[in-house]
């Protein structure tokens, strides 16, 4: 049977959490919505169909949604070039590969960001999705499902990410999770969310690649 590696991208493998945070607070700030930093923060790893009621409320989603979304993309895009790959990112990723494991990037970004950090991280042979291939993101499961279903439907896989929402996404599909602390979250709240694993870096992923666990 075949393994799967499940790999979250911002945050885990792409150094780019606080970006985003001060993307999305400059977003805010255009429609007069001021959102502390830390707040938005906790909230990256959502995608941005859901970020927006969460830290503000449904009220500015409903009266603001699409437009704070385009206006992130705005504030984010000048930046991109800032996002550099997380040490041991390349080594892990072709350590699986290497490995046997159907490697796959399932990230809550969207598409063009996410072919951009492919292009980053020097990495063959794996698939990627992101927001445009799912009408939820994170932390429901379809993220994670639908990038299953590209490589590997029937495999065993484990999920690697550094949020609580991907351990939430993880859980919600049935599938076992370890994370990194890379993206800011602590190691008690991120256990509590289902990791059962939290690593300080991607090395100590890679170290132990063939005794993580897999359903």
């Amino acid at each position: 049977m075949t393994n799967a590696l499940v790999l979250d991208v911002d945050g885990t493998l792409v150094d780019s959490n606080y970006h985003h945070a001060l993307a999305w607070y400059r977003a805010f700030r255009r429609f007069d919505v001021t959102v502390p930093v830390w707040r938005i923060h906790r909230a990256v790893g959502m995608g941005g169909d859901r970020l927006v009621a969460a830290v503000a409320g449904q009220h500015v989603e409903d009266a603001h949604g699409d437009e704070l979304r385009q206006a992130w993309e705005d504030e984010f895009d000048p930046m991109l070039d800032e996002v550099r790959p997380l040490e041991g990112a390349h080594r892990l990723v072709t350590a699986a590969v290497e490995a046997g494991f159907a490697v796959v990037l399932a990230s809550s970004g969207k598409r063009r960001h996410v072919e951009h950090y492919v292009k980053l991280l020097e990495v063959d042979g794996v698939e990627a999705t992101s927001s445009d291939d799912v009408d939820t993101t994170k932390p429901a499961p379809d993220l994670i499902e639908v990038a299953l279903d590209r490589v590997a439907p029937d495999a065993r896989a484990v999920v690697v990410g550094d949020s609580v929402w991907d351990c939430e996404a993880a859980r919600r599909a049935g599938r076992p999770v370890v994370a990194v602390r890379t993206g800011g979250f602590g190691e008690a709240e991120l256990r509590e969310s289902g990791a059962s694993t939290v690593y300080d870096e991607l090395d100590l992923v890679r170290a132990d690649l063939h005794d993580l666990p897999l359903a």
